[in-house]
């Protein structure tokens, strides 16, 4: 299954360097990846490097907690669109949804969403906090906020996307909200596992390099019997030059 068109590409490591950034477009380019996420200071820099490709830059907001203010979440965002941002990513306020106040984590999300207009907005539910009945509850915030994706994870929680999860997600967004598994994923097998348990968009970190397995075992058989042809031409021959003498 080729899958390198539902990657997005991460970098947001805070000691992350311009020439890191540079890298990660690069990489996305050569690979034809969706999208790029990084850092907003970097926004710019983004922009220019794929300018004259597809791929999407992506930013985050209230990152990594969620726990700023909402009217920060909406000047960074707005920020992020002036810079030249495709998508916007927030974090939830965890402890507002943890307190049961839904009216205030609706308001967070829809902020920004209003600020940002028809640009998409990816909310980080960071899936490692919540249980079951927390994962489907803000599912249908983000249903009611009409929000364009739900990302598994922040990459700074104690775990990333699970397959379990991402089940429940789509279990109560259904079509309407697309699906971003990141985090802990880190080979070609695991991600195709995620795009067929129903996410849309795998997320890799910055220095991972998923490759089809089947494909690298085939290779590898393929060499083999090539080797073993050659040994097998090389011996005649060895034994034909022996025989002459």
């Amino acid at each position: 299954m080729q899958i390198d068109n539902y990657i997005e590409y991460s970098l947001l490591h805070p000691s992350a360097t311009e020439r890191d950034v540079i890298e990660l477009c690069l990489a996305a380019q050569k690979n034809n990846f969706r999208a790029v996420n990084i850092n907003s200071y970097y926004i710019s820099l983004a922009k220019e490097l794929l300018s004259k490709t597809d791929i999407k830059v992506s930013t985050p907001i209230g990152f990594p907690l969620g726990a700023m203010a909402t009217a920060s979440k909406v000047y960074e965002a707005k920020q992020a669109l002036h810079d030249g941002a495709d998508e916007i990513e927030m974090v939830i306020n965890q402890g507002l949804l943890k307190s049961k106040n839904y009216v205030s984590v609706l308001k967070d999300i829809t902020d920004v969403k209003l600020a940002i207009g028809d640009t998409p907005l990816k909310v980080i539910i960071e899936i490692s906090e919540l249980n079951k009945n927390e994962v489907i509850r803000i599912c249908e915030i983000c249903l009611d906020a009409k929000i364009d994706f739900i990302k598994t994870s922040s990459g700074f929680s104690k775990n990333g996307a699970t397959l379990t999860t991402v089940k429940i997600i789509k279990k109560t967004v259904r079509n309407q909200i697309k699906i971003i598994a990141f985090d802990g994923i880190e080979d070609h097998e695991t991600a195709v596992k995620y795009l067929e348990s129903g996410a849309n968009i795998v997320g890799i970190n910055y220095g991972v390099e998923l490759f089809d397995n089947k494909r690298a075992k085939r290779n590898s058989k393929i060499f083999k019997q090539y080797i073993k042809t050659f040994k097998t031409e090389d011996a005649l021959a060895a034994e034909s030059v022996v025989e002459k003498i």
